[in-house]
């Protein structure tokens, strides 16, 4: 699948929508109405006959005055849309032309258009056009100027114009002297119908308009009094400061003429007009002065020749933002004749919004925007779903930043594959799958849908076009994914993660800019690409990631805070672990150092994010998960760069003043509203009593209380939830280990066990025979010899978060190097997710994008990278029982042995067959993060 444009040598007209089509037909007269369609699916559990949602679909009806059309169902509302406007083409009988215009044919048409717009005809038009606008103030004017149009407004606003000068001549994409140049020489051509003035730079009807339609046209007008629009000027010169000014677009004035005066020009002739600025729908536009020395006239050499001697007065952030040339000082402001209203629009454009706009440049500023929040994290280095990417999707912020950067959309071209080979020593667990399409939304890659006998994945790649189709960025990423959703972000995500990496140094060399970008899967055409991005170099640095704790987090004045750290307490309240969502309330401020005066940045009532999903500031994220519900506190930052800070300041001025103090920092107030547990805890708890989560905890004790082990090792111990269990029973342990590779897990399994073990309460002392803990810090897949020959050892709900070769990797090393007399190892049932899903309403917290992505049956986590069926965990345990001289046994908790679909929860015992010693290699790979021995109470 790809879609996108292709390739082509040299520039091409884009043929005309169907919509575009019915557009110029009918305009607002054709009313278009999309409707979700649900499909019902079969499910994808061997057994069960529950009904699944199916993928959703949308159907458009197109209702236009003599009839209504509706089309097919699609995955995506616009196409939808495309194909009934389709539909009602062929119903029409419309040809839609072939623009395979010459050069002399364009010209031809360039000189009719003029004629046109100078017309009697344009002007009594029943439909709104910008240029009408124009006319108005033109006819409005007093003077020598009176009926005067500027030429920069037509090439401007017209797009009909602006389309024939392409076909005359491609430069005009980035001269817009050039296009002036076009239409100047086309109006000669109508010398005895219009006049030129090359000292106005403006062309004039000589046979008047009739009295009656100058009328019409300044009765059209209900524009107040005064107006006053706010606006940003950018001065050439980068030692000035950027700043707001206000423009008075009053009544009978014409808005160009309020611009012109601020930029110290005479009046609208003398003003050149930009392409618009950020959103292709908004009127934001740069505004300048036309360079007086220049003479317009039709050759683009000539123009291009003059035109080099002013580089010397280049506004650099003005052309950045342009794409386009720009002298002297310019104007950013948001106004402008529409196509919806004869009445001017406007609206105030603040400092603010020009540090957005700059931020939407980047990468990492897209994201943090769509996100409305500071404290969001930067662009997140894998896509899974929206528990860990609440802003705007990977492929959505591509295809805005080409758009920024004026690029072509980009192209993602999607295949299906066969998945890599085997690993040695074992079949494809896929082989002991029953039958069935077991499509599931695993986000990353290991095995994958199940079609007619053959499994199949998904790889991505991204190309990327400059606007005259040459290839400048293509993307192959090496990796497959189970969802072809998921292929097509991450791999946009690798491109993101390079070009914000490249526009954070964009000065670097052509061999190190090669070099980084074949570390991310990126082929990069350096000519072309140091071309098209050969602006960049007055991008401000977003280093947003520059915000960390910078002071004591602690404020003893809130709620339930005391004057200790938070490290220290244990909370009694509910605490966030890891895949718990939590909501918080927050605030920013800046603020002096001492405090006496603070300006507000930004805040949210519920700010919402998943725990250990890397979705917001790591700075955010360690406060909160040491807080309880309705706790508050209250940290400072680093202060980041003067553009972030302004990007969301509401009050641009009071925030520049205290900016230029020099004394300023960022202070954070924050509340822990509520902790929702993690979404597959939800899930479990809908159905199970006691909750699954502890029924695989008892089956472990039961196991090791009949064992009389004297020590056990927790693989994958999280935050301790089973070694915390050991303390409230009485067993034959004496010494405990932890292993996990998250360090913010293991301090609080420290902080939990370090409570127990000193028996801070009564009720906390179990009669147990523990006399040593540890927790340690590394991989499950390296084995260290510290841990060999211990009695037991258990792995629950771990594996799954692996990939699938690393699990069979990970029974291996233990079963070979660790050698425990006992194994214990649980994971989800792939088969009994159904059951949980259906019972589970808050399961359905998905966007619109995953809606129409769905899967017939899903993982119970974002994080699980692989799932099993029974028959599937039967061949794993059992080829690697059998490998290492263990016997295995299967059982589980959650559901029926007997009754489909099996356990929840599928569990295998692993024993070994003899008590031969253990044979070390005498290596340490792990990390002591805590220690305890009953000897000398404690110690770390």
């Amino acid at each position: 699948m790809e879609t996108g444009k292709g390739p082509a040598s040299g520039p091409k007209k884009t043929p005309l929508t169907p919509k575009a089509i019915i557009y110029q037909r009918f305009g607002t007269e054709a009313c278009y109405k999309v409707e979700e369609v649900q499909e019902v699916v079969q499910n994808g559990c061997p057994g069960l006959a529950i009904p699944q949602k199916g993928p959703c679909h949308y159907r458009c009806s197109l209702q236009l005055p003599e009839f209504s059309v509706v089309s097919e169902t699609f995955k995506r509302k616009k196409d939808a849309e495309q194909s009934a406007a389709e539909k009602a083409i062929q119903k029409l009988g419309i040809q839609p032309k072939e623009d395979n215009l010459t050069v002399e044919q364009a010209w031809n048409e360039l000189t009719a258009r003029l004629s046109y717009l100078f017309s009697i005809e344009f002007l009594s038009a029943i439909h709104p056009h910008p240029l009408s606008g124009h006319f108005r103030a033109a006819l409005a004017t007093e003077g020598h100027l009176n009926g005067f149009i500027p030429v920069a407004a037509i090439a401007t606003f017209d797009a009909k114009t602006n389309s024939l000068c392409k076909h005359i001549n491609s430069e005009v994409e980035s001269n817009h002297l050039l296009v002036m140049s076009l239409i100047i020489e086309a109006a000669k051509r109508l010398a005895d119908t219009l006049f030129f003035s090359e000292e106005k730079l403006s062309l004039k009807r000589l046979t008047p308009h009739p009295p009656e339609i100058i009328q019409s046209l300044l009765n059209e007008s209900n524009l107040p009094e005064s107006i006053s629009i706010e606006a940003v000027r950018i001065p050439s010169s980068t030692k000035q400061t950027v700043e707001s000014l206000m423009l008075n677009a009053s009544f009978g004035n014409y808005y160009l003429d309020a611009i012109a005066k601020e930029l110290g020009v005479e009046d609208a002739s003398k003003i050149m007009i930009s392409r618009t600025i950020g959103k292709a729908s908004s009127e934001t536009r740069l505004y300048f002065c036309a360079p007086e020395s220049i003479t317009i006239g039709p050759s683009s050499e000539l123009y291009m020749k003059q035109a080099s001697s002013f580089k010397v007065y280049s506004n650099a952030v003005a052309t950045y933002l342009s794409g386009q040339e720009i002298c002297g000082d310019a104007i950013l402001a948001s106004v402008g004749y529409t196509w919806k209203s004869t009445d001017l629009f406007y609206e105030d454009l603040s400092l603010c919004a020009y540090y957005r706009i700059l931020a939407n440049k980047i990468p990492r500023g897209i994201y943090k925007l769509s996100r409305e929040a500071m404290l969001a994290a930067e662009l997140p280095t894998a896509f899974t779903t929206r528990s860990n990417w609440r802003g705007s999707f990977p492929r959505d912020i591509l295809c805005t930043f080409c758009r920024h950067h004026r690029l072509s959309e980009p192209v993602f071209s999607s295949d299906s594959i066969e998945p890599l080979p085997d690993l040695p020593g074992r079949k494809r667990l896929r082989d002991a799958a029953s039958g069935g399409n077991e499509t599931n939304e695993g986000g990353l890659a290991a095995t994958a849908v199940a079609q007619e006998g053959c499994t199949l994945v998904y790889r991505c790649t991204v190309k990327i076009y400059s606007k005259c189709q040459d290839l400048i960025l293509l993307c192959s990423p090496k990796e497959s994914y189970k969802k072809q959703n998921d292929a097509i972000n991450n791999a946009a995500l690798k491109v993101l993660l390079w070009l914000d990496r490249f526009l954070d140094k964009v000065d670097m060399s052509v061999e190190e800019m090669t070099s980084s970008a074949k570390g991310f899967d990126i082929l990069i055409y350096p000519q072309q690409f140091v071309t098209e991005f050969s602006l960049c170099q007055i991008l401000p640095k977003y280093r947003w990631s520059s915000a960390k704790v910078a002071g004591s987090f602690l404020c003893p004045s809130y709620s339930n805070v005391q004057n200790s750290n938070l490290e220290d307490e244990v909370s009694s309240g509910m605490t966030p672990s890891s895949g718990s969502l939590v909501c918080v309330t927050y605030n920013i401020y800046l603020a002096t150092e001492k405090e006496c005066i603070k300006e507000h940045l930004e805040g949210s009532e519920e700010f919402e994010f998943e725990i250990g999903s890397g979705a917001v500031s790591p700075v955010l994220e360690a406060v909160v998960t040491q807080m309880s519900v309705d706790q508050s506190a209250c940290f400072t930052m680093e202060l980041p760069s003067k553009e972030i800070v302004l990007a969301v300041a509401h009050d641009s001025a009071n925030i520049l003043s205290l900016l230029s103090s020099g004394t300023c920092l960022m202070k954070c107030e924050v509340t822990l509203l509520r902790v929702t547990v993690p979404l597959e805890d939800r899930m479990e708890q809908a159905l199970f009593s006691p909750p699954l989560s502890k029924q695989r905890v008892e089956y472990a004790l039961q196991h090791i209380r009949e064992s009389s082990a004297s020590s056990l090792v927790d693989f994958g111990c999280g935050s301790g939830s089973l070694l915390e269990s050991l303390l409230a029973y009485q067993t034959s342990l004496d010494k405990i280990v932890g292993v996990d590779i998250s360090q913010r897990a293991l301090a609080r399994a420290a902080k939990i066990l370090h409570s127990k073990l000193n028996g801070n309460t009564e009720a906390e002392q179990p009669t147990n025979r523990i006399k040593s803990a540890i927790l340690y810090k590394g991989s499950i897949l390296t084995c260290d010899s510290r841990l060999c020959g211990y009695d037991i050892a258990t792995c629950l709900e771990v594996i799954e978060h692996m990939e699938e070769h690393d699990a069979c990797s990970f029974g291996d090393i233990v079963l070979s190097s660790f050698c425990p007399q006992l194994l214990i190892v649980s994971t989800p049932n792939y088969e009994y997710n159904v059951i949980l899903q259906k019972s589970t309403p808050q399961y359905q917290e998905e966007d619109s994008e995953e809606k129409s992505q769905q899967q017939s049956c899903k993982f119970r986590n974002h994080d699980h990278k692989f799932e099993w069926t029974r028959r599937q965990f039967c061949q794993w345990a059992s080829e690697l029982a059998l490998r290492h001289n263990y016997d295995v046994e299967f059982s589980g908790v959650g559901g029926e042995l007997n009754k489909e679909p099996g356990f929840a929860s599928q569990i295998a015992v692993f024993r070994r067959r003899d008590s031969s010693p253990v044979n070390a290699d005498f290596t340490e790979h792990y990390d002591v993060i805590w220690e305890w021995s009953s000897s000398n109470n404690s110690r770390s």
